[in-house]
């Protein structure tokens, strides 16, 4: 059963937003090192990490308000949410195969409920 596009795209915002958190707390030095980065740095990331993460914040920021918001045009939106429908379909893999097995418990499953989000909050074909 496939959820309703709007269910689907409150989803995909809601799991973005969670992901932009997770990136800000360990920008602003949350000691979840093994989470992230392929968990070679236990703790507080260091600065060029935390950096990335800052950056991150933003980026999923801006992913999930174009997902919300529908600024773009029917088309346009449809191919933004399959792109990232794909992104984070690679991204279950890269996650998977992390050498930090808390890395690939959490994100590898987070990361295939928002691509399946993402997909299934596409707006309908013309």
């Amino acid at each position: 059963m496939t959820p309703h596009p709007r269910t689907a795209r409150w989803l995909a915002g809601s799991l973005l937003l969670g992901i932009g958190a997770f990136q800000a707390c360990v920008a602003a030095g949350a000691p979840w090192g093994r989470a992230c980065y392929g968990g070679g740095h236990p703790g507080v990331l260091p600065g060029r990490l935390r950096a990335t993460s800052a950056g991150a914040t933003f980026a999923y920021a801006g992913m999930a308000f174009l997902i919300a918001r529908r600024p773009l045009d029917h088309r346009r939106q449809r191919r933004l949410h399959g792109v990232l429908a794909g992104v984070f379909s690679g991204a279950v893999v890269l996650n998977a195969i992390s050498p930090s097995r808390l890395e690939a418990a959490i994100w590898a499953p987070t990361s295939a409920l928002l691509a399946a989000a993402l997909w299934a909050g596409r707006p309908p074909a013309p």
